[in-house]
């Protein structure tokens, strides 16, 4: 992670609040509980909020291009908000862990595929359209949710991608 990039300061401030909620657990004996949230979709998203799959299914509702930064080889894995919401229930219900654990789906998508399974979700006559990659933009974003499966009691994301999106383009279907 380069620590002075333009993303930086995500990455930093993520860090810096996890510090600061173990620090005040061990100070004060605050009951605390870390969960790490990997990449999150689903209806209720804001249509501006800069996310990769808000931004394409509202590209491709308005029938503008998609946009693919770099070469759409760069993978993420999705997790629908349902099952995301899910692990947090389950994360605060249990005591034995405080954190962090990450919570997301470790199946993992190309940019390239996710732009292919939106057009043909959304229809349309959308093009993709591929501008050049912004520095510092990871390559791979993959939970390991070894920890989750174990401290919650078996938990594991269900909604494949593709339900996923058609419950999402549908929401946005309303809205753009």
């Amino acid at each position: 992670m380069n620590p002075i990039g333009k993303r930086s300061c995500y990455d930093e401030g993520k860090r810096c609040a996890e510090t600061l909620f173990f620090d005040y657990h061990r100070e004060n004996k605050v009951d605390i509980r870390v969960i790490r949230i990997f990449n999150t979709y689903g209806p209720r998203m804001h249509e501006a909020d800069g996310r990769v799959v808000s931004n394409f299914i509202v590209q491709a509702l308005r029938g503008q291009d998609i946009t693919i930064y770099g070469d759409g080889s760069q993978t993420r894995s999705f997790c629908y908000v349902d099952d995301l919401i899910e692990g947090f229930v389950r994360f605060m219900a249990q005591t034995e862990t405080v954190g962090p654990v990450n919570c997301g789906n470790p199946g993992e998508f190309t940019m390239l595929q996710l732009a292919e399974l939106t057009l043909k979700l959304v229809g349309g006559k959308s093009k993709i359209v591929f501008k050049p990659l912004p520095s510092d933009d990871p390559k791979q974003r993959q939970p390991d949710i070894t920890l989750a499966r174990k401290v919650l009691g078996g938990w594991e994301p269900r909604v494949p991608l593709e339900e996923g999106l058609d419950r999402t383009i549908a929401y946005f279907r309303t809205r753009v």
